[in-house]
């Protein structure tokens, strides 16, 4: 295959988020299998004030916060424009033009149907969910209430404002413990990778919960705890016409699958497949797939469920759209195991991206006064 005739892709990293470290750890196992006789690849790093960098090892040099020298760029909200530009003295320089570009971007800035904003206003092609997906996909509080609307059951929840929290804790508290008995789980309503989550069993825990996810989100969401849930997780894969992986079981290392256990300590336990009755596994595949379709979802996401030990109520949790791509990332560990190896999920992924593309292509933009 000549240089022509390879795809020249962008992954995007970092990111304005609490899951900027989250995010490069992604970023490296993607791009360590991109077949170089495939693709030309293009790194751009983003800082955790904004700025988009690009050039050697930018990967490296973020994860060590030496980015001086390294030239920033850009993707401009011009179709007329398309590609990477540098951006050097205020005057713009186009780099290269791409076919494809795949976010690897968690939490907000990213995931969130901001940057898939940027993607369509330039027309390009990019995997993963749109910006109806993404964002509905990460705003905890809408998607439940989408659930819910269509019959999906999930655990009884509220969302409140910083500025509630700010103006009268006592107020929301009382809100808060109306919901259920403890314990409950305060969470930011636009964040993923359990980052200022906390499991509240008492009032005085529910005030620093509540503290703490306000921190990172101006709404938050206070939701009713599964007692001794299992943590149930499905890969879904696709467009118009998704698909489910096996469902895994995460055993996690302290008292609920928290940020340190995802990526501190490493210990906590997969089990692929998870040990369901089939019924029950076939069940979780089909809500997964139902709620990918219902927000829209596209290219790929994982489906989180929560099961009460006595296997009687079946909870869905949340749909991440970019969910995580390290080496102990339950997605890629699920595809697998239901046979798709990681380097041809990236190939696929790819290929959807490309897809969506096509499909928008499709789109009538001007509107025909004679027809």
């Amino acid at each position: 295959m000549t240089s022509q005739q390879k795809l020249r892709i962008a992954v995007l990293f970092g990111g304005r988020s609490g899951e900027h470290e989250v995010s490069l750890n992604s970023a490296r196992s993607v791009l360590s299998v991109l077949d170089p006789e495939k693709y030309d690849t293009y790194q751009v790093g983003i800082t955790h004030t904004g700025q988009w960098l690009s050039g050697e090892n930018v990967l490296d040099r973020l994860e060590q916060g030496q980015t001086e020298g390294l030239p920033t760029v850009t993707i401009l909200p011009d179709p007329s424009k398309p590609g990477l530009y540098a951006m050097t003295e205020g005057r713009l320089s186009h780099i290269t033009d791409l076919d494809v570009i795949f976010p690897v971007l968690h939490g907000t800035f990213g995931e969130d149907g901001t940057l898939q904003g940027l993607l369509e206003l330039a027309d390009a092609a990019y995997v993963g969910a749109g910006v109806t997906g993404s964002a509905v996909g990460m705003d905890k509080g809408i998607f439940k209430d989408v659930m819910r609307a269509n019959g999906i059951p999930v655990a009884e929840s509220l969302i409140v404002l910083r500025s509630e929290i700010e103006r009268e804790i006592s107020s929301v508290i009382t809100k808060a413990e109306a919901i259920s008995s403890y314990p409950l789980f305060t969470k930011p309503a636009n964040l993923g990778s359990s980052v200022g989550v906390t499991k509240c069993s008492n009032r005085s825990d529910l005030q620093e919960g509540l503290l703490e996810a306000a921190a990172y989100d101006r709404r938050i969401l206070i939701e009713r705890g599964i007692k001794n849930a299992r943590e149930i997780e499905v890969s879904v894969l696709g467009n118009d016409e998704p698909v489910a992986s096996v469902p895994g079981e995460v055993k996690p290392s302290r008292e609920f699958y928290s940020y340190q256990s995802k990526y501190v300590d490493g210990t906590s336990g997969l089990l692929i497949p998870a040990p369901l009755p089939p019924e029950t596994s076939e069940l979780v595949r089909q809500v997964a797939v139902k709620a990918y379709k219902l927000i829209d979802c596209a290219g790929m996401a994982r489906v989180d469920f929560l099961l009460e030990a006595d296997g009687e109520g079946l909870y869905l949790n949340e749909v991440n759209t970019i969910p995580g791509f390290t080496q102990i990332s339950m997605y890629p560990k699920l595809w697998e195991n239901t046979n798709l190896p990681y380097a041809k999920l990236i190939d696929r992924l790819v290929d959807l991206g490309l897809e969506r593309k096509a499909e928008r292509d499709h789109t009538e933009r001007h509107f025909r006064r004679d027809a």
